[in-house]
């Protein structure tokens, strides 16, 4: 059976530690939102890409935490009616206090707080596919390097058997719980894409869409991602 909070670190890499009080950066300014995304399955799959500029360094610092701060701060200034242009992006400060239902890793070990783990996979995955860039050679050279990685035989097979599948977002959609849940499937498929790109622009509306995240909020997740 897939650990799959420990999954979900491995696959988004980066910093384990963050978080925890461990290798943090000390300016406490924001800098687990910047920088390049390092290691981990998602490495593989966002190669190249714009995202190495924008939410990979957020995922890159703190991996599963990071990007539940993240979507917690964009959720906090939605609920507080703040204008997205002057809302204030989550700094490394607010990695100590974010609500847990943003934080599946650190959750009790239910099946709900699992199956949430792998949906932010999944939705991750689907995202980095909806350019078509990841075409049949691209796919040999990841299954190559992930049997490569320290990961469990099953988690293997679940990135394996994810990739060979179109993405489903009315699937993701139906994996979520709340409003809360939705958003942080938004915000991780947000930060793996590049929306000057119309294929992956068109994904990002059309998920936002089915998760059914009000404009305002979306806007909010935005801005915490390229902010």
């Amino acid at each position: 059976m897939i650990d799959a909070n420990s999954f979900l670190q491995q696959f988004m890499g980066g910093n384990t530690g963050a978080g925890q009080g461990q290798n943090k950066p000390s300016s406490g300014t924001g800098s687990f939102a910047k920088g390049a995304l390092t290691g981990g399955v998602l490495g593989l799959l966002v190669g190249n890409k714009k995202v190495r500029k924008m939410g990979g360094g957020m995922l890159a610092y703190g991996g599963a935490a990071a990007a539940g701060a993240l979507a917690f701060k964009a959720y906090q200034n939605w609920q507080q009616g703040k204008q997205v242009a002057t809302a204030p992006v989550a700094t490394d400060r607010d990695m100590q206090h974010v609500d847990s239902r943003f934080l599946p890793q650190q959750t009790s070990a239910t099946a709900d707080s699992g199956n949430f783990a792998l949906t932010l996979v999944m939705a991750m995955i689907a995202a980095a596919k909806a350019d078509g860039h990841i075409d049949a050679k691209e796919q040999t050279h990841i299954f190559e390097q992930v049997e490569k990685m320290s990961l469990d035989s099953e988690s293997k097979g679940f990135v394996f058997d994810a990739l060979r599948q179109p993405a489903d977002m009315a699937q993701l959609a139906r994996n979520v719980q709340g409003i809360e849940q939705a958003a942080e499937v938004y915000l991780v498929s947000r930060s793996v894409l590049d929306i000057d790109h119309p294929a992956e622009r068109a994904y990002l509306q059309a998920l936002a869409h089915r998760l059914d995240l009000p404009a305002d909020l979306v806007a909010h997740l935005d801005h915490q991602v390229t902010g």
